[in-house]
């Protein structure tokens, strides 16, 4: 019998993501065009981006997952060993003040993007051989643990604590699932608050984010301009928006607008009924990715599935509450809508892999 596709999973990121490369010209053609004199210049990598991403997805929906147990200690450090590589001055570059790229040529690449699939592989084999020593936070979470703190503490040296955050949040959803003490939780929760507070005091920066958060209006032109110029978009989009290619914000208002708040460009050109269609195919994506889980009798699979939706899921809330001012300014980008290659990319594999999880799955 020959091996089937989850069709409407793959509908739904294509989708989306053909709409990203659509709203991303729409979102930086006035950027571009001052920037760079072309006004497809975003556009154009962003295809490259996705042909490249769309056939590495479709290869490895062909891969059995059953690999990535096998070298998921090998994937977890490789994926160290670039985090480390890149705070290395002369090879790692720096961008919007995070050491966190690769530089080649004009393109980039983000080691922490791959370190967040790879702790998801690891997790889950690591939650597969121990899930009888969970009961026992000694053997069972405290190893484990260890790993992601000190992936997390890679991550902070960039520093990128909204990578930092998806990483850790993932990490510990699975935790939950697998059945760990409810205790436990709220422990890491107390834990939690600590440390975030104790980064906001050691990096004024992020005090600066709080505020400007709290009231972004103490400091329109400098911390909470970026806040404010994306409610200024979302506003006027209404029930059906301005109309493609017709936002007010997009004209050097909101800076970079193809990145982290792409989001606001949709609501303003495409309204209320473009963002729902958007939170639509995440809920989709969720959807798939929790029943492919469910379907699987390999704990490995299922483990890996919701790990990987979790990730994707995640990352979709936190950008969509960043945009809208529930929580400060993250630096986050929405998974495949905003401009970014890395992204794209470990967002497309995450995919192919849930492809061919559900590949296997249809024909047992």
């Amino acid at each position: 019998m020959k091996h089937k596709i989850d069709y409407i999973l793959l509908i739904a990121i294509i989708t989306l993501s053909i709409f990203g490369i659509i709203m991303i010209y729409s979102a930086s053609s006035i950027w571009a065009e001052y920037k760079f004199g072309d006004s497809f210049h975003y556009l154009e990598y962003q295809a490259i981006f996705f042909i490249i991403s769309v056939i590495v997805m479709m290869l490895v929906s062909k891969i059995d997952y059953k690999i990535y147990y096998q070298k998921a200690n090998l994937i977890l450090l490789i994926c160290i060993i670039l985090l480390i590589l890149v705070l290395i001055p002369g090879i790692g570059s720096v961008r919007n003040g995070s050491r966190s790229w690769f530089g080649i040529g004009s393109l980039g690449i983000q080691p922490s993007e791959f370190a967040k699939l790879g702790m998801i592989i690891f997790t889950s084999k690591y939650l597969t051989n121990s899930n009888k020593f969970l009961k026992s936070y000694k053997q069972g979470v405290f190893p484990i643990l260890a790993i992601l703190f000190f992936l997390f503490g890679l991550i902070m040296l960039q520093p990128d604590m909204g990578t930092g955050a998806i990483l850790v949040v993932s990490i510990i959803a699975l935790l939950f699932i697998a059945g760990v003490n409810m205790k436990f939780f709220i422990g890491m929760g107390i834990i939690g608050v600590i440390g975030v507070v104790f980064l906001i005091v050691i990096a004024p920066y992020r005090m600066d984010r709080i505020t400007s958060f709290l009231d972004p209006w103490s400091d329109a032109l400098g911390t909470g301009f970026q806040i404010i110029q994306s409610l200024y978009a979302i506003g006027p989009g209404g029930l059906l928006g301005t109309g493609f290619l017709n936002s007010i914000q997009k004209h050097f208002y909101l800076p970079e607008p193809q990145t982290d708040f792409i989001f606001s460009i949709i609501a303003e050109e495409f309204g209320v009924v473009g963002a729902f269609i958007v939170v639509g195919l995440f809920a989709i994506i969720l959807w798939r990715g929790i029943k492919i889980a469910l379907t699987s009798k390999d704990p490995f699979a299922k483990y890996l599935c919701l790990g990987m939706t979790f990730q994707i899921i995640f990352q979709a809330i936190m950008n969509l509450m960043v945009v809208i001012g529930m929580i400060p300014v993250t630096g986050v980008t929405l998974p495949f809508l905003s401009y970014g290659g890395s992204s794209l990319l470990i967002s497309m594999i995450s995919m192919g892999i849930l492809l061919n999880v559900s590949r296997q799955e249809e024909n047992r």
